[in-house]
């Protein structure tokens, strides 16, 4: 069922509004800004229905909040007012709200807005999220993860929890190709792709195609040593899908990871770890492959194997 969040300081106008909605849509109900803001914050939402008139911050100041935010900017917004003047109008529209719904309320005109834009809602999300997956593996693509990287940076910079960040490269992709042909590779890309994919399923996880045979994640909330046992893990499990290389090279196909765990300070740049973790990946196939090479919070190097 759709959520749709009543920002609204009126309880009685918020309850009218959950009467007529509340058949076909979950209805979660804030009576400040404030509130309204930090539930868009912490759950998801597919339109928001907001009160222009509002005691300490208004609708409009809220809008212009969820606008700036690339976490909630795609969130459909709704108006309710009882102001029917044209400026107030135009100030709502170019603020990015996406309709007007006047006071006192229609039931048939409410239901019939918000069906469209919620279906609007859902046919952007999709869009976007096909344009954001990699054909080839189903998993993210590095344009999602560009998007998504930097913002769950800023959140972990925020909370002061653990932030890791790791490389994966699958062990002499080229030689495979060369030896059993480019539809054999997309073949092992995809199954490597699934397999880490299938550990990484917590809502702190994220998992990306970086480019070629290389694949990137991040972890939130993990300390280093327990980010580096369960990339461990993910190592063997790839390794033990037992997929044939060429016998000159290896037995089976495997991953070489490499990654850095931080804790972010306001103004530390995320580019400068990436290149750390990259760093430890090139350091993971010097070392021999088919093996984790991890830095710690402190900077220590931590070797598999």
């Amino acid at each position: 069922m759709e959520r749709i969040l009543v920002v609204d300081d009126s309880p009685l106008q918020a309850a009218r509004l959950k009467t007529i909605l509340e058949e076909e849509y979950e209805i979660v109900i804030a009576e400040t800004a404030e509130e309204g803001l930090l539930r868009v914050h912490n759950e998801n939402y597919s339109l928001i229905l907001l009160d222009v008139v509002m005691p300490g911050m208004d609708g409009f100041t809220l809008l212009k909040k969820l606008q700036e935010e690339v976490v909630t900017r795609s969130v459909p917004v709704i108006l309710l007012t009882s102001l029917s003047d044209v400026r107030n109008e135009y100030q709502g529209l170019v603020l990015g709200a996406v309709d007007y719904i006047t006071k006192p309320f229609n039931p048939l005109i409410v239901k019939a807005r918000v069906k469209t834009h919620i279906k609007l809602y859902n046919y952007r999300k999709l869009a976007e999220q096909q344009s954001m997956t990699d054909q080839l593996t189903g998993v993210a693509n590095r344009r999602k993860y560009d998007q998504h990287s930097i913002i769950k940076w800023h959140e972990a910079t925020r909370q002061q929890i653990p932030f890791s960040i790791c490389f994966f490269d699958v062990d002499r992709f080229k030689v495979y190709n060369d030896t059993f042909g480019h539809p054999a590779g997309d073949e092992v890309l995809a199954s490597v792709a699934k397999t880490i994919s299938s550990h990484l399923q917590r809502s702190t996880d994220f998992f990306a195609r970086y480019g070629g045979e290389e694949f990137v994640a991040f972890l939130v909330g993990d300390s280093s040593d327990k980010a580096f046992r369960h990339l461990k893990k993910i190592r063997q499990a790839v390794e033990d899908l037992h997929i044939p290389h060429d016998p000159s090279v290896s037995e089976w196909v495997t991953v070489s990871i490499g990654g850095v765990t931080v804790i972010p300070k306001a103004g530390k740049d995320y580019e400068s770890y990436l290149k750390i973790a990259d760093t430890m990946l090139y350091d993971a196939k010097k070392f021999g492959r088919n093996r984790v090479v991890w830095v710690d919070e402190n900077m220590k190097q931590q070797l598999e194997k």
